[in-house]
């Protein structure tokens, strides 16, 4: 193992920055986007369906001098998230700052650092500001960071980046999965649709189960074995199938409150505020009374329900943004209306795509376990703790 020394960041860049201070003027028919610290997230930069667009007047202006060596960090507001940029057409916004690293370091090496707990921790403590902190540009200039030899940083970045390209792999797996599902399910029940099938109340092709929140007065009710999803539990977990919660209740807060248990596959819906979003129970939870349990009518056509349900999602949202609270109700499902074959066809479906389902749920079990290795590989190896040699590489 090569000696591991301190460098400052800007002795190891040639550029630290941040994007525009202020609003450019946007245009909708721009070709570059407007991205701040919230596009940057899990070594990427997202564009999102709300992310505003500039012309290329606008990105004359204010464009940065991006490249192949450039790490973006969001800094005002969120602060901690980490990407790469990657060539995306684009200006900066103040809360996204640019590391531009010189040749001698490695960028996935800096990125993993930048991920650390320690240094996650750092930037909070520079930070700036009561309402919205900001972490200024001279304190992350000055801020050191530990380097071995390039070829060790290479060896330990390989590491790590193995693990994070297999992570990959399986979402995008899980998102290709998803959509042949979803392809299967408008081919038999909307492009294929016959004239004669019943056509009923969304409601009436579901089961609604509410949920319910114990006593938190009660201590003995909560920080039991049983997960307790929040709306927040549910978004971070859209479209996917959810492991684990931010809180937990007992058995006994579960049988003294008006919270119900969903089984395994079963849907759970938000209802309130960031309404619409959805998920799968890899295992049976409880859930809070801002949110939906949806179970199937039909014979334990768990993965038919979810797909119905999500087909018509925005039919739902439109009719909650309709409301003064933004609220989904026994009544929004019910005046969504559905054509549905006869119950065979619905279980002969639900037959079809249940292997891609189930082949969800286990890549969605190595992802944690393999994120859970990663996590705690990271800290290990950037602090020079152990030797990565033992590890391999990629």
């Amino acid at each position: 193992m090569s000696e591991w020394k301190e460098y400052r960041l800007k002795d190891i860049t040639t550029d630290i920055g941040d994007g525009i201070h202020g609003t450019p003027k946007y245009s909708e028919d721009g070709e570059y986007y407007f991205i701040n610290g919230n596009n940057i997230s899990k070594g990427k930069v997202i564009i999102k369906g709300d992310t505003k667009k500039v012309n290329q007047t606008e990105f004359e202006q204010y464009k940065k001098p991006l490249s192949d060596r450039t790490i973006l960090l969001s800094i005002n507001g969120t602060i901690g998230n980490v990407g790469f940029y990657n060539h995306e057409k684009c200006i900066l916004g103040k809360s996204a700052c640019y590391f531009n690293l010189k040749d001698n370091v490695d960028k996935h090496f800096v990125y993993y650092t930048f991920l650390t707990d320690d240094f996650q921790s750092h930037l909070l403590n520079i930070a700036t500001g009561t309402t919205i902190q900001n972490v200024p540009l001279k304190g992350l200039r000055e801020s050191i960071i530990l380097l071995p030899s390039l070829d060790e940083q290479k060896r330990i970045a390989s590491i790590l980046s193995s693990l994070d390209d297999k992570i990959d792999l399986l979402n995008r797996e899980n998102v290709t999965l998803e959509a042949m599902a979803e392809t299967l399910f408008r081919q038999w029940f909307i492009e294929e649709a016959k004239e004669d099938w019943e056509e009923k109340s969304l409601l009436g092709c579901i089961k609604l189960v509410g949920g319910g929140t114990p006593k938190t007065s009660i201590s003995n009710y909560w920080d039991g074995n049983v997960c307790w999803l929040s709306g927040g539990d549910i978004a971070g977990n859209h479209k996917r199938f959810v492991y684990t919660s931010e809180k937990s209740i007992s058995n006994e807060g579960l049988n003294n409150s008006s919270a119900k248990l969903l089984p395994e596959n079963a849907m759970v819906v938000s209802a309130r505020g960031t309404v619409g979003k959805y998920c799968l129970l890899s295992k049976p939870m409880a859930f809070s009374q801002s949110n939906y349990g949806i179970l199937p009518v039909f014979d334990k056509c768990y993965f038919f329900t979810y797909l119905l349900v999500a087909f018509h999602i925005e039919e739902i949202q439109n009719a909650a943004y309709g409301s003064v609270f933004d609220t989904i109700t026994t009544k929004t499902f019910e005046v969504v209306m559905v054509k549905l074959p006869h119950i065979d066809e619905i279980i002969a479906f639900e037959k079809s795509i249940s292997p891609y389902f189930e082949k969800m749920k286990l890549n969605e079990q190595q992802i944690k376990f393999i994120s859970k290795q990663r996590d705690m590989l990271l800290p290990k190896l950037m602090s020079n703790e152990i030797k990565n040699e033992h590890y391999g590489s990629k």
